[in-house]
């Protein structure tokens, strides 16, 4: 099979217009990036449609692959087949990981957002406007220590970091500020991947311009000596930023290999902050088509948690049903068999790993919506495999349907889409885990017990620190965002399956005011990657007739 920038090379895409069209978007709201990428301006008219929000989220990822983008693509792509008015929503990629580990972050095979390359490097430059915005914000503070600190700002507790773009671990951890006194003021600086940043998280919280410039202008950027906090209104610097990130702010739209409009904006990465793409594409996807599909990042504990009790609350509607991706490979993954071996048939191995698709099945049905699994069909799944798969979802009571959208493209997902159109029309109502009237503890038990199947939670003596700061400053009725490996159900990224009983090791609480919530860290978590030994940039090409290859 061709790789799938090949595929990507030989689509004949339409003119980005016509897609528009498709949903009946006035002209005078769509600002044409090149051929087939645009702005959509969040304005764009309400069209009274049906409304239908379907969340798309997965088992915990593995080396294996599970294809949540993949499946997701192929479930709009036979909507779109079946007549449905139907819209994409997605997270823009990372250039970090692209260049990194995963490479190209587009779906994959026959089942892809276009145009491919775009996508995955530059786009409509939204991340680079959110990271020159974000270090305008850290150059504002250096000087205005440098120029006499006003603000008395303390500068050992500077809550804002520089970000990037780049999966770069030399910069985690550094001193900033050397080279004499017109150099500025010597102090530890630690960069974050602009995915990481508060400020990606609060453009894809944001409803409109006039929230997003509250958000910034509620960001904490340090303590004074006297320890107290100072926001960047103390600065005077939201106007600024703002302007920076105006034309950041509006959904981008494109389509995918079948023409099917999808809205692309905000990267959030799940681990660290809510992993969902932002409101504003999914409000404005509701509001022109009857059927929105949207995705939430890594396993169900992390991004599907978080998109209903962190994003949600500022939707225009809540979510109709919920599809947990799976793929065979990476349940006998889960169940111990090594990754060199997942070829080959192992019945025993897939009952083994099938707990952890089961643990999320329950997760997700504990938000009292609908849940159906997509079982993500790789060439090497066994006939066997599948129909111990299929017994197992129905001896369950859980609806379930085959993928087959990497090679067959939308006709591969019809039968799941039939399905999912089934489940749609009901009148559950959302229950989310905790009330933010809850103390925060008692939000990051809930979760962990909950979601996780944690039995305790542990707060380190520098998170109960923080705790007791965040409590005398008013700031314990906000959500919780936990933050933690996407590998394991746990914090720890070795306990693969369905362990429980576990403890759930909380080491900082880190107020994110301008965003709306308090992140826990749970165990160990980087929030600027490394490259990997063999980076995905290494195999990468490009001829004098700008043709890519090695991009996935």
């Amino acid at each position: 099979m061709k790789t799938d920038i090949e595929i990507s090379q030989e689509s004949k895409l339409k003119p980005i217009q016509s897609i528009a069209s498709k949903l009946s978007i006035p002209e005078s709201k769509v600002n044409p990036y090149g051929k087939y990428m645009a702005k959509v301006s969040s304005d764009t008219p309400d069209q009274d449609t049906k409304k239908k929000l379907i969340l798309v989220t997965a088992i915990n990822p593995t080396p294996a692959g599970e294809g949540k983008s993949t499946v997701l693509i192929g479930l709009g792509d036979a909507l779109n087949q079946l007549n449905k008015k139907v819209a994409i929503a997605l997270r823009e990629p990372s250039m970090g990981p692209v260049m990194g580990m995963k490479g190209g972050a587009a779906g994959g095979g026959f089942a892809q957002v276009e145009p491919m390359v775009n996508i995955n490097l530059n786009f409509t430059g939204d991340i680079h406007a959110l990271t020159s915005a974000n270090n305008t914000l850290a150059a504002l503070i250096d000087n205005s220590i440098y120029q006499g600190n006003k603000l008395n700002l303390d500068p050992r507790k500077i809550q804002w970091h520089r970000a990037m773009d780049v999966n770069d671990r030399e910069l985690r951890n550094m001193v900033i500020g050397l080279g004499g006194s017109k150099s500025g003021v010597p102090r530890e600086e630690h960069f974050e991947i602009t995915a990481a940043s508060e400020l990606m998280a609060i453009l894809c919280l944001s409803t409109d311009l006039n929230d997003l410039k509250y958000r910034i202008k509620n960001i904490l950027i340090g303590y004074t000596y006297e320890n107290k906090p100072v926001f960047v209104s103390d600065l005077g610097a939201e106007s600024a930023l703002t302007i920076i990130l105006k034309d950041a702010i509006n959904p981008n739209l494109v389509q995918t290999l079948e023409h099917t409009p999808a809205f692309i904006h905000g990267g959030p990465f799940a681990n660290l902050a809510m992993g969902c793409n932002s409101v504003q594409a999914t409000n404005t996807a509701m509001k022109v088509a009857d059927y929105t599909l949207t995705e939430a990042g890594f396993g169900s504990d992390l991004g599907g948690e978080k998109f209903m009790d962190l994003v949600s609350p500022h939707l225009n509607v809540d979510p109709s049903v919920v599809v947990v991706v799976a793929s065979i490979r990476a349940l006998k993954f889960n169940g111990g068999l090594a990754k060199s071996e997942l070829s080959s048939p192992d019945v025993d191995a897939l009952k083994k790993g099938v707990k952890n698709l089961d643990h999320h099945i329950r997760a997700m049905k504990s938000f009292n919506k609908p849940v159906i699994v997509a079982i993500n069909q790789f060439n090497d799944d066994s006939r066997e495999e599948i129909q111990w798969l299929n017994r197992h979802l129905e001896d369950l009571g859980v609806e379930h349907g085959i993928s087959k959208s990497f090679i067959a493209g939308g006709k591969g997902s019809i039968d799941l889409a039939q399905k999912l159109i089934k489940l749609v029309d009901n009148d559950d109502s959302l229950k989310r885990v905790y009330s933010n009237e809850d103390n925060l503890t008692d939000k990051i038990n809930k979760v962990a017990k909950k979601i996780y199947g944690a039995g305790d939670v542990a707060l380190s003596s520098k998170a109960k620190g923080q705790l007791k700061e965040i409590q005398k400053n008013g700031w314990d009725k906000l959500p919780i965002c936990i933050s933690k490996t996407q590998y394991s159900l746990s914090d720890d990224p070795k306990k693969l399956g369905d362990p429980s009983g576990f403890t759930l090791h909380i080491t900082e609480l880190l107020p994110k005011l301008g965003a709306g919530y308090i992140v826990a860290m749970a165990g160990k978590v980087i929030t600027m990657p490394g490259l990997p030994k063999h980076p995905a940039a290494i195999g990468m090409d490009i001829d004098k007739n700008e043709k890519i290859t090695g991009l996935f």
